[in-house]
């Protein structure tokens, strides 16, 4: 039986790909996966936080032990969303959610724990999500 009995035929092909295999990107498969990220990083920042809440607490502050239970779920759940992406590329995804990772967390611990990030975080915030937003949309 040949290879190519294995491949995906244009029928099966995914509408949101170009001819090359690569996304289309429009508004909006943009919007979705920009959506996507960010309800990623919602997902592991919260299940980590309600993890960390509950064995290590802030300010001696421990929360009840299934504030850990319900975030262990959480993460589970976080593990598939980013399977719901338009690229096919596993290490271009994570890499890209990495920059979406870094300025959400300052954002969480400033809303969760009031830690403010200074200037020096921010400027990196920036220069990460513009290094991120190069390697997701430079032409392939």
């Amino acid at each position: 039986m040949s290879d190519a009995a294995n491949e995906p035929t244009k029928e099966h092909s995914n509408s949101n790909t170009d001819h090359e295999g690569g996304v289309r990107w429009t508004a909006i498969t943009i919007s979705w996966s920009i959506s996507v990220f960010l309800l990623a990083g919602v997902a592991e920042i919260m299940g980590g936080w309600l993890i960390w809440a509950a064995i290590r607490g802030n300010n001696g502050d421990k929360k009840p032990w299934y504030f850990a239970l319900f975030g262990s779920l959480v993460l589970i759940a976080y593990g598939f969303i980013p399977c719901l992406q338009p690229m096919d590329e596993f290490g271009r995804i994570y890499a890209v959610y990495g920059g979406f990772f870094i300025v959400l967390s300052f954002l969480f611990g400033w809303m969760l724990d009031g830690n403010r990030p200074d200037v020096g975080d921010m400027v990196g915030c920036v220069i990460s999500l513009v290094g991120v937003l190069v390697i997701m949309f430079w032409p392939r």
